[in-house]
């Protein structure tokens, strides 16, 4: 799974005189969150979502880095999935125009100018690490757990078309769009959560957060301040620089939903792997995959493994073994869940990935501009 994440990396908006009062709390919505391996085969978390009236159920990809959703729709040519969502089943589907606001927030080609009746519909290329994705802007009812988001903007997907490099697993179902942007969820769904973008709803009082960090040229990122990292009780010497946050380059670090195992700039990376070797001290390390720090777990106990720990400001994310270590299915071998930045595209940006947060209840605080972690067993 891990090995499809260097194609990701291509991949990779009037105060009164006397204050208006406090609107109700709304109350926690739960929506059904799985691992996409089990459901879809794919490498990512998926949410049970109905799209269009009456609903249609799809399983769809939770992407932090993305801003505008998805789904593969009736008819598209070369789609993974034969769940696709059919507009002409839903009595409240139309598409958007390609003057329509929306289509410029979108990406979306330009109106032609010479045309004369009705704009065209607004139609779109989405990449998606080495895939390509054609799709019309559209909106329709979107229903999540009990919450119903109407009028929700989405794309609806015509045709993909994979790169001669490949590497790419689509998500089969779509992908929904938990981005800081325009085209998010949370800023769709801001009337119905509290405010454009809504805060924290039933988090654990035990719970910290690290400031985020916002980049106008990558507004949809989630940028977090890592300001270090230990494995067991040895910093690791690593050079400012290669934690800098830097809006220009784009240097950092995010916080993903979509990529598998964290990623850290290459020097960063062999100097957190070389530390961990050395504490582990396996009579000999193997690749495999992805994965160049594998060793035979009937050689080395896994209570051996050193607990890595990443330091955040104001806060610090401890991970155990079952976050840092991933085993091959075949033969009694444990391998480092982390591996450097593709050479060739953003060799600049740390990722914390979701093998990492598995087993952690992830609070997003937009409002706040807040994200915390929090130990939650979860299988």
């Amino acid at each position: 799974m891990a090995a499809k994440d260097p194609a990701r990396f291509t991949y990779l908006a009037s105060l009164t005189a006397t204050a208006p009062a406090a609107p109700p709390k709304p109350k926690p919505t739960i929506v059904p969150i799985a691992a996409g391996q089990q459901v879809t085969q794919t490498p990512n978390y998926v949410l049970r979502a109905k799209l269009g009236s009456p609903g249609q159920l799809m399983y769809m990809a939770l992407d932090t880095s993305s801003d505008l959703s998805w789904v593969p729709c009736a008819g598209c040519s070369g789609c993974p999935s034969a769940t696709l969502f059919n507009p002409a089943a839903s009595s409240t589907f139309s598409s958007l125009d390609c003057a329509a606001l929306q289509c410029t927030q979108a990406k979306g080609f330009p109106c032609n100018t010479a045309a004369t009746g009705s704009p065209p519909s607004c139609a779109f290329n989405q990449s998606y690490g080495s895939v390509s994705l054609l799709a019309t802007l559209s909106h329709d009812a979107l229903l999540l757990a009990s919450d119903a988001v109407p009028d929700y903007a989405f794309g609806c997907v015509t045709a993909v078309a994979s790169s001669s490099s490949g590497g790419t697993v689509v998500p089969k179902q779509g992908l929904m769009g938990l981005g800081r942007g325009s085209m998010g969820l949370m800023a769709q769904a801001g009337k119905l959560y509290g405010g454009p973008a809504a805060g924290p709803l039933g988090q654990p009082k035990s719970i910290r957060t690290t400031p985020l960090l916002r980049n106008p040229h990558r507004p949809s990122l989630y940028y977090v301040n890592l300001t270090g990292v230990s494995v067991g009780k040895t910093a690791v010497k690593v050079a400012p620089e290669l934690l800098a946050f830097d809006p220009a380059t784009g240097a950092g670090t995010v916080v993903d939903s979509g990529t598998v195992i964290t990623r850290l700039v290459r020097p960063f990376y062999e100097a957190v792997r070389d530390e961990f070797r050395r504490q582990v001290a396996a009579p000999e390390y193997s690749s495999l995959g992805a994965y160049d720090t594998c060793f035979s777990t009937t050689a080395v106990a896994e209570d051996r493994t050193p607990v890595v720990t990443l330091h955040l400001q104001e806060m610090e994310l401890v991970l155990p073994a079952e976050n840092t270590l991933i085993h091959s299915s075949s033969t009694p071998l444990a391998c480092l869940a982390m591996a450097a930045a593709p050479d060739n595209v953003n060799s600049v940006l740390n990722v914390i990935a979701n093998l990492q947060q598995q087993n952690h209840r992830v609070l997003i605080d937009t409002t706040n501009s807040r994200v915390g972690f929090a130990r939650e067993l979860c299988n």
